[in-house]
């Protein structure tokens, strides 16, 4: 008893003594039991020991810890930094320690140059870490070399974190325009993004419910311009055969001033969706007219990171819209979310007498897409660029 009364004083001792204490400590200043020295084989005892020694080495590895903010910048955090350090003296330890450092910065995965070979023979090779150690092609479009460098750029203002897929869109882009598919985005493709021509209202759920509400009044307002004319010198474009036209609000990322001021409270409409593309070329919004009769061929959208929403502002019947093969058809006050990155076709083949099919489309970020990737995405494809 005398022997487990002086093992619980000891226990106490250790654990309220004060760190700065503690820091001296040494294995000689361990109180131990005066049975060790006796031989006396007491199982309680050898517990008590065991315990001790367990709480010594404790106290030393949650010593040997690094300092928090003394991690180098541009280096991979590891899961273990702790040193491998000798536990036979102080200056063995400060060896050793020197050691595991120089033996974790050679084990560090080193940086993969993401230039061109020009850049690289010039050496001014930008570094960064990606998952190829391929070079961008060279048979890459100017167009495709120029989104190369904008990421580039992007990544020394900001960071290369979130921007693998991005990286790997922009190196296989050569390689998809050259296959035949169902969906080819001819400008940019963000690989591994699940997709489907037809999206759930879930998806963008906020900003269909925004769209549905304003309806009346946006289909009001379109009415009013309608009522004007269809002509380029009233702010429509696209003009083509048998009622084919667009009156923008936006165009690839850029209001357009005197058509916003035409339909005001659909601008502001536009403003209050939370996922609009309105600050890069791939966004656009407006509405658009197809006339009876027409018929817009198969083709793809520029790319899949972004989901055109048509709200139905007046739609007559054999009016359809067939994206990946799947057909689909407009309801007025209602939207549609499509990919248009997959092949699609529009068509009108209600009598003349029916009159246009009406939309507002407007595109949104696919729900795929990270907000990192999405503020790349803006500064790739800014207007200004």
């Amino acid at each position: 008893m005398h022997y487990h009364n002086l093992s619980i004083c000891f226990l106490f001792q250790f654990i309220f003594v004060s760190p700065v204490q503690r820091m001296h400590w040494s294995m000689n200043t361990l109180l131990l039991p005066p049975y060790i020295e006796l031989g006396v084989h007491s199982l309680s005892g050898l517990l008590w020991t065991f315990l001790l020694l367990f709480l010594w080495h404790c106290y030393r590895m949650g010593s040997d810890l690094p300092m928090p903010g003394h991690a180098h910048g541009g280096k991979l955090k590891s899961g273990s930094r702790r040193s491998m350090m000798t536990r036979g003296g102080s200056c063995a330890g400060t060896k050793s320690s020197a050691r595991s450092k120089l033996l974790r910065s050679d084990q560090i995965t080193p940086f993969i140059s993401m230039e061109t070979e020009e850049d690289e023979e010039q050496g001014q090779g930008y570094l960064a870490p990606v998952l190829s150690h391929a070079l961008f092609p060279g048979q890459a479009s100017a167009e495709a070399k120029k989104r190369y460098e904008a990421l580039q750029e992007y990544a020394k203002r900001y960071s290369w974190v979130g921007m693998g897929r991005i990286h790997k869109g922009l190196r296989e882009q050569v390689r998809l325009n050259d296959l035949s598919a169902i969906q080819k985005p001819h400008l940019f493709f963000l690989p591994d993004v699940p997709s489907v021509p037809f999206f759930p209202r879930d998806a963008h759920r906020h900003d269909i419910e925004v769209l549905e509400a304003n309806y009346s009044v946006i289909f009001a307002e379109f009415k009013a311009v309608y009522q004007r004319g269809i002509d380029s010198k009233q702010g429509w474009t696209s003009l083509g055969p048998k009622g084919h036209a667009v009156f923008p609000l936006y165009s690839a990322g850029v209001s357009v001033a005197a058509n916003c001021r035409s339909c005001p409270r659909t601008y502001r409409t536009l403003l209050c969706l939370r996922t609009f593309i309105s600050s890069n070329s791939l966004g656009s919004a407006g509405f658009w007219l197809l006339g009876p009769g027409a018929t817009l061929g198969s083709s793809y959208g520029p790319t899949n990171t972004r989901l055109r929403c048509h709200l139905g502002l007046q739609t007559p019947p054999l009016c359809e819209l067939v994206v990946g093969g799947e057909p689909q058809c407009w309801s007025e006050g209602h939207c549609l979310l499509v990919d248009d990155s997959f092949l699609h076709t529009v068509s009108h083949k209600g009598p003349s007498e029916a009159g246009p099919r009406v939309i507002l489309s407007v595109d949104l970020w696919h729900p795929n897409v990270a907000a990192a990737e999405r503020q790349a995405l803006d500064f790739m494809f800014s207007p200004d660029l």
